[in-house]
């Protein structure tokens, strides 16, 4: 098998075993944000299995309790660590999504950085594997539960480390319905306006946001011509055609910004999630007769994977 056959079959696999591990989560907890992983599980895998330049982990394998905020006595604590130590050479990941986080959890399971244990952890009192992911939670390096935050960091991350020299590229995932928000737009004009070509992001476009499919609650238009218009490198794409986000990954940008916007199914693999329309952001169950039928869904999908 040759090694461009190798890295999209490896892909492949954990985007599928992201969906298992997630669905089965979600089943076991009576609930839970099911559409995220369906949409997510493809990019995910791509940015840990091939498209980041991360060294090994320098965190615990199950994360260790909240320990209150940085002081004395008490160390500060990044959820960075799960992506490896900080490096010239090395890529920064930026999580954007906060409330994806369940979907990083079990990718950082998936590749290794993480064990099954910790999942255990996920929503607990006094647990770093939070719902709704903070600075210290697996995977992430910044607080972005109020949304659009994490690209204005990363803009200043990637600005500080030109003018450092590092090589190391810094890649953000974001959802798309973080362009509703103005920080967003003023973050994609200071990269472009800087003309910040390390900064490579990839957004979720699975048109879902919390109140139902976003053309409902705040329509955004053409990302793909807006982006472009303030000076970035934007393509849509398949958002789970990972050949699609290596090509895009390693296309010179000349000195814009790159946004994959990578439309995707919210109910990929899990087609019975498409009798929850409109509202798919998170998954409840109205009946046991529903659950059973998700079940059902669920141990099919066991026995593919």
């Amino acid at each position: 098998m040759n090694a461009e056959i190798e890295w999209t079959e490896q892909v492949k696999k954990v985007a599928a075993n992201i969906r298992l591990r997630g669905f089965r989560y979600v089943m076991q907890n009576n609930g839970g944000y099911l559409s995220q992983i369906c949409s997510s599980a493809e990019m995910l895998a791509y940015l840990y299995c091939r498209g980041m330049n991360l060294g090994p982990s320098t965190a615990p394998m199950i994360p260790e309790p909240f320990k209150g905020v940085p002081g004395e006595g008490r160390p500060y604590v990044s959820g960075a660590d799960y992506n490896g130590p900080k490096g010239p050479t090395l890529d920064r990941f930026i999580f954007s999504p906060a409330h994806y986080a369940l979907p990083l959890y079990v990718a950082l399971i998936e590749v290794g950085r993480m064990a099954p244990e910790g999942l255990a952890e996920f929503n607990q009192d006094g647990s770093t594997v939070e719902l709704i992911s903070a600075e210290h939670s697996p995977g992430a390096e910044v607080t972005s539960g109020s949304l659009a935050q994490a690209l204005s960091v990363a803009g200043g991350i990637a600005l500080a480390r030109r003018m450092k020299g590092d090589t190391g590229n810094v890649w953000v995932m974001m959802s798309d319905g973080e362009f509703q928000e103005g920080q967003t737009w003023e973050a994609v004009q200071a990269l472009a306006n800087y003309k910040l070509d390390n900064i490579k992001v990839i957004v979720d476009v699975n048109e879902q946001q919390c109140d139902g499919p976003m053309e409902s609650v705040m329509a955004i238009g053409s990302l793909e011509d807006k982006l472009n218009a303030f000076g970035a490198y934007a393509v849509d794409v398949d958002g789970h055609d990972i050949e699609a986000f290596d090509r895009l990954a390693q296309t010179d940008t000349k000195g814009k910004p790159l946004f994959i916007l990578a439309r995707t199914n919210p109910t990929k693999g899990v087609e019975i999630m498409e009798t929850k329309r409109p509202t798919l952001h998170y998954l409840r169950f109205s009946s046991a007769d529903e659950k059973a039928s998700f079940q059902k869904a669920y141990d099919a999908m066991a026995q593919e994977v």
